[in-house]
Formats: structure tokens, sequence, C-alpha cells
């Protein structure tokens, strides 16, 4: 596979969690069009993504959960006993005209990313990172979970060893019940301390090459440069893994509405660039982030990072139209916006110094990794 591939649908800009959901928020769609008008998004390095069927989604999902999600989106309705069952039907996971195929689609694109990768490259599927779902219930936004879908179809495709790295405000539950216990899956989360789901430990372990670091509020570009450089970097060369999964998420972002860490988007292409190198096939998948500006204008960074185009100092109008045209009402960030959330893509960076209980946690995971040093055998 020459070049990057992007992988995207319309589905996306057409259909929403509801009025007052975070997710109502335009996101992969204005990845879209920023990357189109800044003409880093030809046709040739575009996949419209397919949407998943129940047999494929069943690999991981229990296929009773599948069907009650199928029947949830034709009749708009849910039982009692369905909702306390399944997840459906909440104030996170609710009813809505595209609650099955909208993220079947998402993990349609993660599961075609895996066919393209089978022979190597570099896939983006902006829609994907739903890390939250469980096999038979919704959870946090997420009705499904494309990363493990995209993991296990991996494998199916020969694959052994595959590195999972998560750089999202919320620590990656779903995936990690999926492969805690499997010694051929590398798992390092990032994730902010007492949030939901409240999981993530720094001392859970699984198989042994499981690594949560929970970071405190505030968590800064310099903070993140230290874990990549003493962590993600170090465990995934140790590991050597056939493939990478990155899931991206926006919302460690200072400007996120639902996380109090403070990164620029600078941090987060450094971490896409540095893993980059690390294996011959790579997936890069998207995840949280609920202001609309700011995920849209990373996620478009990300793209960049991936096909190789320069980020240029000020966007020209007409992607600057795209962001002023964006609507996000009845929440106070969408008052007074900062107005080079409309005039670039890149943010000032966030540095900061690296707390001691920073240091501390990853002296922690650290310590794992020089005793494990086998790591890759």
């Amino acid at each position: 596979m020459n070049g990057a591939i992007f992988i995207g649908s319309e589905i996306y800009r057409t259909s929403s969690y509801g009025r007052w959901h975070p997710l109502r928020v335009p996101r992969v769609s204005t990845v879209i069009d920023l990357s189109r008008a800044l003409g880093w998004l030809e046709d040739d390095c575009y996949r419209n993504s397919p949407r998943a069927k129940p047999a494929a989604l069943c690999a991981w999902h229990d296929a009773d959960y599948i069907a009650a999600l199928q029947h949830a989106e034709t009749t708009q309705a849910i039982s009692d006993a369905a909702r306390g069952r399944f997840g459906l039907g909440t104030s996170s996971n609710p009813v809505f005209p595209e609650m099955y195929r909208r993220p079947a689609t998402a993990a349609g694109g993660s599961l075609l990313a895996a066919d393209l990768l089978a022979g190597g490259g570099v896939v983006y599927n902006p829609a994907g990172g739903t890390h939250h779902g469980l096999p038979g219930r919704a959870s946090g936004f997420c009705y499904l979970n494309d990363p493990v879908l995209a993991i296990l179809a991996l494998r199916r495709r020969g694959l052994r060893r595959i590195a999972y790295v998560d750089i999202d405000a919320h620590h990656p539950d779903g995936v990690e019940v999926a492969f805690a216990d499997d010694a051929d899956v590398l798992m390092v989360s990032v994730h902010e301390e007492r949030r939901w789901p409240f999981t993530g430990a720094v001392t859970d372990a699984g198989a042994g090459n499981l690594f949560n670091l929970p970071v405190p509020r505030g968590f800064n570009d310099s903070e993140m440069g230290a874990v990549l450089d003493r962590l993600i970097l170090p465990a995934l060369s140790g590991f050597v893994p056939e493939a990478i999964v990155l899931q991206c998420g926006a919302d460690a972002l200072a400007e996120d509405p639902l996380a109090r860490l403070s990164l620029s988007n600078n941090a987060l292409w450094d971490v896409v660039a540095a893993l980059k190198p690390l294996s011959p096939r790579y997936l890069v998948l998207g995840g949280g982030g609920y202001n609309p500006w700011s995920v849209g204008r990373a996620w478009t960074g990300v793209w960049a990072t991936l096909s190789g185009h320069d980020i240029p100092d000020r966007l020209p109008d007409d992607a600057q139209a795209i962001l002023r045209n964006i609507g996000w009402s009845g929440h106070s960030r969408a008052r007074n916006p900062d107005p080079a959330l409309f005039t670039t893509l890149r943010d000032p960076p966030r540095p900061g110094p690296v707390r001691e209980e920073v240091a501390a946690r990853l002296a922690v995971l650290t310590g794992r990794l020089q005793r494990g040093a086998s790591i890759s055998d």
C-alpha cells in the first residue's frame, strides 16, 4: 500500500447522538472538510467506510446485544429490561436514528483498515477509537468497540504481536477487558486520574504487557514528552510489534469540556509521529474530543502528520470558514472562543514542569519495563 489512507463517511455529517449529548458536535466531517480545503485529501487516499455486518461484530460482541442494538434503532425505543441489560437508551448511550448504523460504520472502517494493513502501511480512521464498548453492553458513548475488533481482525490475518497505545483522557476499559491477559498484546494507556470510568490503576499489570499511567489535572506537553520518551517508546521498541494501533482521543487538550488536562495538539502530533517508524503497520484512530474546534484542528493535524503535509502558520480563508461556521450551542466554552481556533491548526505549545507525581508513576512503570527485559521474546 502506497501512502497513508484516510477512512471516512458522510454518516458522521448527517447523524447526531441528540441535541444535548456531548457528541452532538461535528468532528469527523470537520476533519474531512479541512483536509480537503487544504488540499490534503485527494480521492486516491480516501476510502469510504463500509458498515460492519452483525457477523463481523460478533467476533467480540454478543449476538443478543447486537440484535438489541439493531432493534432499538428500528423501533426507536428500548424496554426497561433491555436498558438495564444492554446499557442502551441512557443519557450516555441514547436511542437515536442511526444508533446502530453509525457505530457499525466506524467499526467497519477499523475492520477495513485491518484488511488494508495486511501487507503494511498507514491507515487513519478518525471515527474509530470507541474504546469503552463491552461485549454485551454499550458504555461511555461507545456502542461498539472498534479497537478490539481491529486487533482481532489483524490477528486473523496472521499477525501475533500487536501494540495498543491510548492517549485519550479516559481509560480504555473495554480494550483492557479484551486483552489485559493476552501476553501478545502490549497495552499502554495515558489517562486522567479520578476520571470516569475510574479504572486503569498504575499497579494493574495483566499478563505483564499492560502499562496504565493515570496522570493529574493540568498534564502538560513537557509531561507528555517525558511519557513518550521514558515509557511509550521504550515499551514499543522492546516489544517489536507487527502492528501498532494508536487511539488518539482529543479530549486531553486544554479546551476540552469533559476533562481537565492541558495538552496542546503538538503533544498529540508528536506521539503520532514518533510511533510511525516503530512498526510496518500503523492504524490511528480518533476517540474522545468534545470541543468541535479543538478536535477538528487536532485530528486534521494528525492526518497531516501521517500523510506528510506541512501545517501552515495560518489557515486559508476557506478553511477558516469551515471552523467559523461550526455551531456549538449550550456550552460555556462556545462563548468568546480564542480567535486562533479559527485561523490556525497548531496550538501554542503548553510546556511545564514534569511534576513529582508524574515522575514517580513513570518510575514505577519504567521499573517494570526494565525488569521485563525479555518483553519481545
